[in-house]
């Protein structure tokens, strides 16, 4: 596989291209992949950061980095999706890390919230997750709340 260069910019700073790319990614991903529709477009992107870790030219991973107070009391991570060509190597763990990591570096150390599919609960617990809440469905899929002290 090769490299992840990782960019990481404010809504206001993506290129059309590089917003074309989000957008067609989560779409592939959450929308056909998992057959499920939905209102991607939430009116949070605005007021978020967008971690995107490029293969060449291709967008190989992506987060969205929400501040306190947007989706939770805590910073979020959201939106957390990689590429069907790039699974299976890697780069989901690479992206997750450089996720809280870049957080950490925008909103500083603190606690992390995130709404999470549920069959990814053992994925995210890799990273210091720890369920808080009961399961949940969300556009048909189950979630449940993670918290990262």
């Amino acid at each position: 596989m090769q490299d992840i260069i990782w960019k990481c910019v404010f809504f206001d700073a993506l290129t059309p291209y590089e917003l074309y790319e989000i957008l067609k990614l989560r779409n592939e991903v959450f929308v056909v992949e998992q057959n499920c529709v939905f209102q991607d477009a939430d009116d949070k992107d605005q007021q978020c950061y967008h971690l995107m870790g490029f293969a060449g030219n291709e967008l190989a991973a992506y987060a969205r980095l929400v501040p306190p107070g947007v989706s939770y009391a805590f910073i979020s991570i959201g939106r957390v999706v990689t590429s069907a060509k790039f699974r299976r190597c890697g780069a989901g763990k690479r992206l997750m890390q450089q996720a809280i990591d870049t957080c950490f570096s925008l909103f500083g150390i603190q606690k992390i919230k995130i709404g999470a599919q549920l069959y990814l609960k053992n994925f995210y617990e890799g990273f210091g997750f720890r369920q808080h809440s009961e399961m949940y469905l969300e556009d048909d899929i189950p979630h449940i709340e993670m918290l990262r002290e």
